[in-house]
Order: C-alpha cells, then sequence, then structure tokens
C-alpha cells in the first residue's frame, strides 16, 4: 500500500518530499483501512507540500476504498485491478506491478524515461511526442521484456544524476558514444576522441 500511496504522491512533486511527507502519513494511517476511513482534511494537511494536494487526497482515499471493499485490503497484483483504482494510470500500475509484485507489464514513463527515450533514439515519436503511453509501446518493442522493471529503474535515476532536461552531462556519460544526442544539448561541444 505504501508503495502504490507513494507513486500516487509523486505527481508533479520530488522524491525529496515524498519521502518527508510519507513517514508521517503512514505512521497515522498504516493501512487501507486508515486511509480509507481518515478525515480528509488531516490527509490533506499531511500531503500539502508534495502539491495537488486535495486531488491526491481524494485520489488516495478512493483507491484505498476500493482496495478495502474489492480486494479485501491488498494492493491487487493486475494491471487491469490496478487501473480500476483513482489516480492509478498505467505509470503508477507499472511502478507497483514492476517493483513489489516483480511483474514486467511495463515501461515506467515519467519525464526522466520519456526525455531520454527521444534523446538515446529509443523512440521515432517528434521529440515533442509527451504521451507516455505511446514512449512506452515503443520502449516495449525495442527492449525485451524481462528488462522494462531494469530499464525504468536505470532510465530514472540516468536522467536525474545525468542526462538532466537542462544541462546534460555529456562528458560523463557512459552512453555518449552511443547516443545521437551527446554533445548536441544546449550547444555543448564536443569532446575530442581519446587517442
Amino acid at each position: 500500500m505504501q508503495l502504490l500511496v507513494s507513486t500516487i504522491l509523486s505527481a508533479q512533486s520530488t522524491d525529496e518530499t515524498v519521502n518527508r511527507v510519507t513517514p508521517v502519513l503512514f505512521a497515522r494511517f498504516p493501512t487501507a483501512e486508515a486511509l480509507a476511513s481518515a478525515s480528509p482534511d488531516e490527509i490533506e494537511a499531511i500531503v500539502h507540500p508534495t502539491g495537488f494536494f486535495r486531488q491526491k487526497t481524494k485520489s488516495i482515499q478512493q483507491a484505498s476504498r476500493t482496495i478495502v471493499e474489492q480486494f479485501g485490503g491488498q494492493v491487487p497484483g493486475t494491471m487491469e485491478e490496478l487501473l480500476q483504482l483513482r489516480g492509478v494510470a498505467r505509470k503508477t500500475a507499472n511502478v507497483v506491478l514492476g517493483s513489489w509484485f516483480d511483474q514486467n507489464e511495463g515501461v515506467v514513463v515519467d519525464t526522466h524515461v520519456g526525455r531520454l527515450a527521444h534523446r538515446l533514439g529509443l523512440t521515432w515519436r517528434s521529440k515533442n511526442e509527451k504521451d507516455a503511453v505511446k514512449i512506452e509501446r515503443d520502449l516495449m518493442e525495442v527492449v525485451p521484456r524481462d528488462e522494462w522493471t531494469y530499464l525504468s529503474h536505470a532510465l530514472i535515476w540516468h536522467g536525474r544524476k545525468v542526462c538532466s532536461a537542462r544541462k546534460p552531462n555529456c562528458a560523463g556519460c557512459v552512453l555518449n558514444a552511443e547516443c545521437p544526442s551527446a554533445f548536441k544539448i544546449n550547444g555543448q561541444p564536443p569532446v575530442p576522441a581519446a587517442d
């Protein structure tokens, strides 16, 4: 339940903020039952720093109610069931299925993965294409299924630490020799080849 709620809270928020908020939230409301029956005002006060706190509170509470009423208080383990929960789309379902249930049902496409899919040439769509489902389909076609969850984690990490949106560290990137976008973003000069 904690992974599901944390992923819902992560939308338009930083990991740092979510990691600061969730211990307080789960200490106060440790189960789906507790979240489902909680006062919305109390949840809102806790999750407020993550942004869109009213909408996130509604999603968390309705998802929790559905989990209690339809799934016996346990987070469901299929894509079809997860997509029945308010606030859960493919990205969140892929996080839960891949990280908790060890099921490769798809690729998590967040802003980092979407950006790197374009930069690395893993999608043939326009760089302005932001539709995560389309990008996910492209990635699923070029990457073996048993690597989908790993790919998601690796690209997210790489996007945060190396290939950032505004200042990618092409010189420090282990993929720069293979990357079609290396040294072409923000006018970075190419690094001379080693002899």
